[in-house]
């Protein structure tokens, strides 16, 4: 197989599995934690043993799943702190960021973070912990970036900056997930609790010399 024809393949498995990806997040939006294979492949028009030559397995289509929401998650959040505001007012945007994208899509939210709620005979759920884990990993690790590049936090920044970012994401992910259970208050009341609790030391801090801004 030359070159041109090995592109034109890849291109083609591409297109499928985005297009598969498609018919999961249409049963996902439906179904929930209670998605399955079996629905999936009927979406898609496909046999199930066509959807495990794509994904390997169930965990293999949560993973493709989970990367392609969490992509879209980060690039909502970044543009909520690149935005043109001051830093409190960035800080409160990107906290409600994320709580009105699992509040528009709960079903995905609980797909992604509490699959084990869709466990059934003859096609398994998921271990929460072994699946769920790695997103707020992500999460983390990349807020832990931005800190670093744009807030001067003095000796052992590194450290600290991923202290945060995990720190933020986990706050952001259990206040959230019992917000949107429970519904408690409204969710600008949420965000305005959430950043007093964070603003102390991100009020205190100093921007990066030579780095975008905090």
């Amino acid at each position: 197989m030359d070159t041109t024809q090995w592109t034109d393949q890849q291109r083609s498995t591409d297109r499928r599995r985005r297009e598969l990806l498609e018919a999961a997040d249409r049963v996902v939006l439906r179904d929930g934690p209670q998605a399955s294979m079996n629905a999936i492949a009927a979406e898609a028009g496909i046999t199930k043993p066509i959807l495990y030559r794509h994904f390997g397995d169930k965990g293999g289509l949560y993973a493709a799943l989970a990367m392609r929401h969490t992509d879209a998650l980060l690039a909502s959040l970044r543009a909520a702190l690149d935005a043109p505001a001051e830093r409190r007012e960035r800080v409160e945007a990107t906290l409600d960021t994320y709580l009105a994208a699992i509040e528009a899509r709960p079903q995905v939210y609980r797909f992604l973070m509490h699959p084990a709620e869709g466990s059934h005979v003859g096609d398994q759920g998921f271990d929460v912990g072994q699946h769920s884990a790695p997103v707020l990993r992500r999460m983390g690790e990349e807020l832990a970036q931005v800190i670093e590049e744009r807030l001067d936090l003095g000796p052992g920044s590194q450290l600290l900056a991923r202290v945060w970012g995990h720190g933020i994401v986990g706050m952001m992910y259990a206040a959230g997930d019992w917000w949107l259970g429970e519904r408690p208050c409204p969710r600008a009341e949420l965000v305005r609790n959430m950043a007093d609790l964070l603003w102390g030391r991100l009020a205190a801090a100093g921007d990066k010399v030579g780095g975008p801004g905090f």
